[in-house]
C-alpha cells in the first residue's frame, strides 16, 4: 500500500526542518509533522563537527565559516544562550553541511555524541585592564565542564581548544581526560592560530610581501611573552634589523591587546580568532581526511622542552598529531626569549593541572 500523498509531504516537510533542533525542543510526538533525526537529503559527506559557545563573539563567525568548509557535512553547535536563533540564521546558507542546535546543559550530551571533531570557543572574552589570568577563574570551569562530557560522548574526537587562558585550558582538558581514562595526547590540540596569522601579517608588512607567501613558525604559548615568533625561521628567507626583530616580537605578543583596547570594552578578538580557527580546523580536517604534509603550529602534549605542554610545529594526520617537530637552530634573542616564555609558561600549566587535582 502506498503512503498517502500527506504522509509524504510530513516527511519532506521533517527532512527540511530535521537539522534545525533535537525534536523535543520544538514538536512532541502527537504532532503531524515531527523533526527527524537524520541528515537533510543530499547533504555531503565529510565529518561531523561540534562548535561549544557557538552563539558567542568567536562562535558565530566560526559557525558560519565552518558551515562554509567542504570537508564538514553536520555540524552541531551548542551553547548555553541563544542557539536556536544562531543556528537557524546558519542553517540558510546553501552548503553542503547540516547544521543542528543544541541549548543548554541538558543537550549538552547530546550535542557531542557521535562527532567527530569539538572545537571549545566557549567563556568569557578579555576586558580592557583583564589579563589572561583574570579569565581563569571563569573559564577554566567551563573547559572542565566541557571536557568532562567529551570524554564521555566522543572519546575519540579531536579537540580543539581555544578557551582563554589556553596555557591553562588545554591541561585542564588533559586532566580531565586522564581521570576519565580517555586522554590522547594526540587529539588534545590548543589552537594558537592567530600568534601564527598574525606573524604572517605583521612581518608581511615589513618586508612588502602578500601575507598568504610569508609563514612565520610561533613556539611556546598563546600569551604574551610565551608567544615567541622564530623570526630567522620565516619563509621565505629573509633578514631583519635588531630594531624590527623587537618591534615585530612585541607586536606579535601583543596583539591580543592591541585589539582589546582599539574595542574600548566592546570587546576582544573574535573575528581574527574565528578566522584563526577555521583555518587550523581546515588543517586538522585535511589531516583527518588523510592528505600528506599538513603542518602547522599548535600548543599540545610535548617533550621538545622539560615542559609538559608546549607549542610548536606538528604534522597532522588521520590520528590527530603524528610528529612533533624539533625548535630547530635558534639565535641569541630568541633563545633568551625561550627561557622567559618556559619560566611563564610552567606556572600557567600548573594552574591548570592543579584546578583539576585539587
Amino acid at each position: 500500500m502506498q503512503p498517502s500523498s500527506g504522509e509524504n509531504v510530513n516527511q519532506r516537510i521533517a527532512r527540511i526542518s530535521a537539522h534545525l533542533d533535537p525534536p523535543n525542543l520544538h514538536m512532541d510526538n502527537t504532532a503531524s509533522v515531527s523533526r527527524l533525526n537524520c541528515r537533510a537529503k543530499g547533504a555531503a559527506a565529510g565529518f561531523r563537527v561540534a562548535i561549544l559557545g557557538a552563539a558567542g563573539g568567536i562562535g558565530q563567525p566560526l559557525a558560519m565559516l565552518m558551515k562554509m568548509n567542504p570537508l564538514v557535512s553536520v555540524l552541531h553547535l551548542y551553547d548555553v544562550v541563544n542557539t536556536p536563533g544562531v543556528t537557524s540564521d546558519i542553517s540558510h546558507m546553501d552548503t553542503g553541511a547540516v547544521v543542528r542546535g543544541f541549548l543548554g546543559q541538558q543537550q549538552l550530551e547530546e550535542a557531542l555524541t557521535g562527532v567527530d571533531f569539538v572545537i571549545i570557543p566557549a567563556g568569557v572574552p578579555r576586558k580592557p585592564g583583564m589579563t589572561r589570568d583574570d579569565l581563569f577563574n571563569i573559564n577554566a570551569g567551563i573547559v572542565r565542564t566541557l571536557s568532562e562530557a567529551i570524554a564521555k560522548c566522543c572519546p575519540n574526537a579531536i579537540v580543539n581548544v581555544i578557551s582563554n587562558p589556553v596555557n591553562s585550558t588545554v591541561p585542564i582538558a588533559a586532566e580531565v581526560f586522564k581521570k576519565a581514562g580517555t586522554f590522547d595526547p594526540k587529539k588534545l590540540l590548543g589552537v594558537t592560530m592567530l600568534d601564527v596569522v598574525r606573524a604572517n601579517t605583521f612581518v608581511a608588512e615589513v618586508l612588502g610581501l602578500d601575507p598568504r607567501d610569508v609563514n612565520v613558525p610561533v613556539v611556546g604559548g598563546h600569551a604574551g611573552v610565551t608567544i615567541l615568533p622564530l623570526l630567522s625561521q620565516v619563509k621565505p628567507p629573509c633578514s631583519f634589523t635588531p630594531k624590527e626583530v623587537d618591534y615585530l616580537t612585541h607586536r606579535i605578543q601583543n596583539g591580543g591587546t592591541e585589539v582589546v583596547e582599539a574595542k574600548a570594552g566592546a570587546g576582544s578578538a573574535t573575528l581574527s580568532m574565528a578566522y584563526a580557527a577555521v583555518k587550523f580546523a581546515d588543517a586538522c580536517l585535511r589531516g583527518l581526511r588523510g592528505d600528506a604534509s599538513v603542518v602547522e603550529c599548535a600548543f599540545v602534549a610535548s617533550q621538545v622542552t622539560e615542559l609538559p605542554f608546549f607549542a610548536s610545529k606538528v604534522r597532522l594526520g588521520r590520528i590527530g598529531v603524528e610528529e612533533i617537530y624539533p625548535l630547530g637552530p635558534l639565535n641569541e634573542y630568541e633563545r633568551a626569549g625561550l627561557e622567559k616564555a618556559k619560566k611563564e609558561l610552567e606556572s600557567s600549566i600548573q594552574k591548570g593541572v592543579s584546578f583539576v587535582r585539587k
